[in-house]
């Protein structure tokens, strides 16, 4: 592949625009929806990877795991969990949080009964998605083709703004903007995290933990618990 970097960077902005468009306006099944981000999110990549031998071994190294990242990870992800909740108990009074229900019903089909099979898929395997994709792809990969300040721009705000279509009608749009600082800074805290071990793990860890956080909210809304 003659321009790695351009492929990576049209790549992730293409999917990024791609995954608004089925989250905010063709809204199918969430099913669908995880199957198409299922054959995007690892099919782009993997067209890349297979074109090159040398790829390949970045792509093998960051499939490894490393001791020392996750041993970061675990308490870092522990906090995450305790920030969400305590965000939420602490804004319940004032912020209106029925959009969010209302809108994964509505939307995506997912109710309270279904919503224990979502929350165990959000949380292990759409993270793990999320970042092969948004870490190991636009970051880990793209970091060897132009600066590192330029890959972790790319790799935070299209982690940021993947998530607009998505998540636009949850909340009042104060609250969705500070959303969406908090995934930007996320973003960066990711990618640091997998900087130095190039594997994606650390960072999946910490995803996975704030996905456990933010479902535990899901369950306090659907009334489960």
């Amino acid at each position: 592949m003659k321009n790695k970097k351009l492929y990576i960077i049209l790549s992730v902005a293409v999917l990024s625009i791609v995954m608004n468009l089925v989250d905010g306006v063709l809204t199918p099944p969430y099913a669908v929806k995880s199957a198409l981000k299922l054959l995007l999110f690892v099919g782009v990549p993997l067209v890349y990877y297979l074109t090159d031998p040398e790829e390949r071994k970045v792509l093998k190294k960051m499939l490894i795991p490393d001791k020392k990242g996750l041993a970061l990870s675990i308490p870092l992800g522990a906090g995450c969990i305790a920030v969400i909740l305590g965000a939420f108990f602490l804004l319940r009074g004032t912020v209106d949080f029925s959009g969010i229900t209302k809108s994964l019903t509505g939307d995506s089909g997912i109710t309270a009964e279904n919503f224990v099979f979502v929350a165990l898929y959000i949380s292990f395997i759409n993270s793990f998605l999320e970042e092969f994709f948004f870490r190991g792809f636009a970051f880990v990969t793209l970091k060897r083709h132009v600066s590192k300040k330029t890959s972790y721009l790319v790799s935070a705000f299209f982690f940021a703004f993947y998530h607009v279509g998505m998540t636009l009608t949850w909340l009042p749009f104060p609250v969705f903007m500070a959303e969406l600082l908090g995934l930007t800074v996320g973003g960066f805290i990711f990618d640091r995290l997998c900087e130095k071990s190039e594997t994606v793990y650390p960072s999946y860890i910490v995803h996975m933990c704030c996905n456990f956080g933010i479902n535990l909210i899901g369950f306090m809304l659907f009334g489960i618990i």
